[in-house]
């Protein structure tokens, strides 16, 4: 079994299809949240997502703890398993900085995405936070808890398992810190077209840091406001490759 094939999940494989969507999840989550997608996709594309140490098909992993070595690890196995056919990379909250930063280390190796979609996240130069909004290290469990349950990170069945509900919570926590390891390094851009998405209900200046994307990109880039909060609404997520533009739609 290669490294990627631990990292690199493919819900419904389509070894035929001509591009590929890789998906980069958010703090404390996992694949699932997109794995319902892939039959909302074409039979051209294929859906890949990355799936994170100590969790899933992983979960005998320690949790990662170095944004570098993560990233790193993250970035070799696209380059090597998926860069083969044409790729767009989208990712969520902390997903979006990850997809920033493999869009730009993968373009230096010579194996680029054709376009980067990133959603509901400040820009790299702004990352990790630090302005005291939810979700932060310094929150209790009932805190973290309470804020997964409010912007929909978590659904209410799973509230009902105490030792879900507590799997979560240490999730949440374990990428937290892999946050606050991440450090921008000045200079650094992508050029592929970026697309950047937001809830105009998500924090307390969406739109502003929406736009501190176009700093660190090099090419076209697309800003794109939608109704809700940190996951937008339900019916919005549900449907949520709709909007996520292809690479042919960019106009620089």
């Amino acid at each position: 079994m290669s490294t990627g094939s631990k990292i690199l999940v493919r819900p419904l494989p389509r070894p035929q299809a001509s591009r590929v969507l890789v998906c980069i999840g958010y703090s404390g989550g996992g694949t699932a949240p997109f794995r319902r997608w892939v039959r909302q996709l074409p039979e051209s594309t294929e859906l890949v997502l990355v799936c994170y140490p100590g969790r899933e098909g992983r979960f005998t992993e320690p949790y990662a703890t170095d944004w570098e070595q993560l990233c790193e690890e993250v970035v070799d196995a696209v380059v090597t398993d998926v860069a083969t056919r044409p790729y767009q990379l989208f990712g969520h909250s902390m997903g979006a900085v990850m997809a920033f930063e493999i869009a730009a280390r993968a373009e230096r190796r010579g194996r680029g995405p054709a376009a980067l979609t990133v959603s509901a996240s400040e820009a790299p130069t702004d990352w990790p936070r630090s302005d005291g909004e939810p979700p932060h290290m310094g929150q209790t469990d009932d805190e973290l808890l309470h804020w997964m349950s409010t912007v929909g990170q978590l659904p209410p069945e799973l509230l009902a398992e105490p030792e879900l509900v507590q799997m979560a919570v240490s999730l949440l926590r374990a990428d937290l810190a892999v946050s606050q390891t991440y450090r921008y390094r000045p200079g650094t851009t992508v050029s592929a077209p970026v697309q950047v998405i937001f809830g105009t209900e998500d924090g307390k200046s969406p739109a502003a840091n929406a736009q501190e994307w176009t700093k660190v990109a090099a090419g076209p880039v697309r800003v794109e406001q939608l109704p809700g909060g940190h996951f937008y609404t339900p019916e919005i997520w549900a449907t949520f490759p709709s909007r996520i533009a292809s690479p042919g739609s960019f106009t620089g």
